[in-house]
């Protein structure tokens, strides 16, 4: 089964994510910050990081970065309102990381992560 690592600090927005991921088959575990999402991540593999880029404790970026250097396989989505800090060459963001700007629909998410995990 495809796993899922959700870093996500708007609850709403995390719940929502959650389950409509899981509606499309994946199994999802999700963190309200990148500190306890990184965690997790030490502790076993994920297929995809899916996080936001502002958040408490640690961003989106340092999440990923730090993320990418325990499994240089881990394939990366940025969820957020910010993407030019995302698309930054300075931002040491991963190279192949997909940038989804906010708002975006639960089907286009759906359909971007299966890419993702597909074109393994």
């Amino acid at each position: 089964m495809n796993r899922i690592l959700l870093a996500e600090d708007d609850n709403d927005m995390r719940a929502f994510l959650v389950k409509a991921l899981e509606k499309a088959g994946y199994h999802v575990t999700d963190y309200d910050n990148g500190a306890s999402a990184y965690e997790r991540l030490r502790e076993e593999p994920f297929s995809l990081l899916l996080t936001d880029i502002v958040m408490p404790e640690m961003d989106g970026i340092e999440l990923a970065r730090r993320a990418t250097e325990l499994d240089p396989d881990l394939k990366v989505m940025f969820i957020t309102g910010f993407a030019a800090v995302a698309l930054n060459p300075d931002s040491n963001a991963p190279k192949d990381a997909k940038v989804l700007s906010k708002p975006f629909h639960l089907r286009e998410l759906v359909s971007e992560v299966d890419k993702m995990i597909k074109a393994a």
